[in-house]
């Protein structure tokens, strides 16, 4: 058998799937840290961490500059990428998109934090502004939900219960009662850092930039283009209506 036939016969045992993204369709990239909750536990302080917070929000803005997304959002240990219907990124291909985007947030997260983590990364899919607005929605009320959670959890943890006991005393609870729980421990939800309970979010703006020509020996303003990180995002309606403006704006 000569080298082109050996080849050939190689690649042809090769797999992967065609399948690609929908034309016309708003496309989110949902990326989730694998294991991560043994591995906070290991290396960061509980229920929140702004080492952590810090790590996951410059894996966003990694996502966001190297794949060229309209808005991304971070939560948890979850990083949302949304992209407008005309993007062509990987000719739209679904294997592409999630293999590329759990590489780069595995790689960004780990020299940020120096400890090897992994991320895997799913497609979401919507057919207008009104979906896309549905998903951050859900995806903020997700974070405020898990926020809750993890600090009346570890609440309970830190003042001696086991996991098993603080599981069993949240079983069942309702959010009133949880809020109760906190403020019995000093604890005024409401009063928590913003980005803790709604996330935060990143997306591109123009800003002016004052320069110097030296031709002409002058200062001169330009704008550039760059990334908000914006750690107060407002929720609800608000949010909503921040998403739509988003998302519609060229």
């Amino acid at each position: 058998m000569d080298a082109d036939a050996f080849e050939a016969g190689q690649r042809a045992r090769e797999y992967f799937h065609g399948l690609t993204v929908l034309p016309g369709a708003w496309t989110v990239l949902r990326l989730d840290g694998r294991g991560f909750s043994r591995f906070t536990e290991r290396h960061f302080g509980k229920p929140f961490d702004e080492r952590f917070a810090d790590h996951m929000v410059s894996t966003a803005e990694t996502l966001l500059g190297e794949l060229g997304g309209r808005y991304a959002y971070t939560e948890s240990d979850e990083v949302s990428v949304l992209f407008d219907p005309g993007f062509e990124l990987f000719g739209r291909g679904v294997e592409k998109l999630v293999s590329v985007s759990a590489g780069l947030a595995s790689a960004t997260f780990s020299l940020a934090a120096g400890e090897a983590a992994h991320f895997d990364s799913r497609v979401w899919l919507g057919t207008g502004v009104g979906d896309v607005v549905d998903y951050f929605s859900w995806r903020q009320a997700d974070a405020a939900r898990c926020a809750l959670n993890g600090w009346c959890y570890w609440t309970l943890r830190q003042a001696g219960k086991s996991r098993r006991e603080a599981t069993r005393e949240l079983d069942g609870t309702t959010t009133a009662d949880k809020n109760e729980l906190l403020y019995r421990h000093g604890i005024n939800f409401t009063e928590l850092p913003a980005w803790q309970r709604r996330g935060v979010g990143l997306w591109w703006e123009t800003a002016p930039h004052t320069g110097h020509d030296p031709i002409r020996d002058v200062a001169v303003t330009t704008e550039r283009r760059r990334i908000r990180v914006e750690r107060e995002l407002p929720m609800k309606d608000a949010y909503r209506a921040l998403i739509e403006r988003i998302a519609t704006t060229r």
